[in-house]
């Protein structure tokens, strides 16, 4: 979160990549959501690293993405940078409010927003948002196939962030098209329906 750090989705699958290998995992079995579904997936394809099985929720993986509240504030970041401390706590709150469809309770909310609160947290949240750029998923699009190992992609058919057919989109680019899709969840499907998560990384 410090000033002119690169928190990029072109840095976070080199930084996986250490983690495995501090870890000496070899072939670990992963689960990946929004930005970690990039992450994963450039490491795979750019990286070569390999999984034994991959589970993809509502992930970061083709173009256009990014919710309309993102897109607004890559077009006038100057303008969110400056905001006083109340109003971006309270666009913080309806940011991440949107990302769920049955709500999210107070006490996940603040988990969830309280990284990006306070100076160094406000400033981090919209240099962030700053770093977004399509062009990391779109250079591992045309290497998109069916990986190695078994995946599976679950996502939130009322995910207001990516919407759906991105994900039917994917599907068919990674796993023959086979799309598990969670009724009554957004994009947050781990707070809507954890219990969706938890059946698919159990069954074999």
């Amino acid at each position: 979160m410090r000033d002119s750090q690169d928190v990029s989705l072109g840095i976070q699958n080199q930084v996986l990549a250490e983690i495995l290998k501090h870890w000496s995992l070899e072939k670990p079995e992963v689960v990946a959501h929004d930005f970690g579904g990039a992450t994963v997936l450039r490491g795979y394809y750019l990286q070569g690293l390999r999984y034994s099985r991959l589970t993809l929720i509502d992930p970061v993986a083709l173009s256009p993405w990014g919710s309309p509240f993102v897109q607004h504030v890559r077009k006038h970041i100057e303008a969110f940078n400056g905001l006083p401390s109340y109003a971006h706590k309270a666009l913080i709150s309806a940011y991440l409010q949107g990302a769920s469809f049955k709500g999210l309770s107070s006490e996940a909310l603040e988990v969830y927003a309280a990284p990006w609160l306070g100076d160094v947290g406000q400033e981090a949240f919209y240099r962030q948002i700053a770093q977004m750029d399509i062009k990391y998923t779109d250079e591992i699009e045309l290497l998109y196939g069916k990986p190695e190992c078994p995946i599976q992609i679950l996502w939130g058919e009322e995910d207001l962030w990516i919407p759906i057919a991105t994900g039917e989109r994917l599907a068919a680019k990674l796993a023959s098209g086979h799309l598990i899709r969670i009724p009554r969840a957004g994009h947050l499907v781990q707070e809507d329906a954890p219990e969706a998560i938890v059946a698919a990384i159990l069954q074999r």
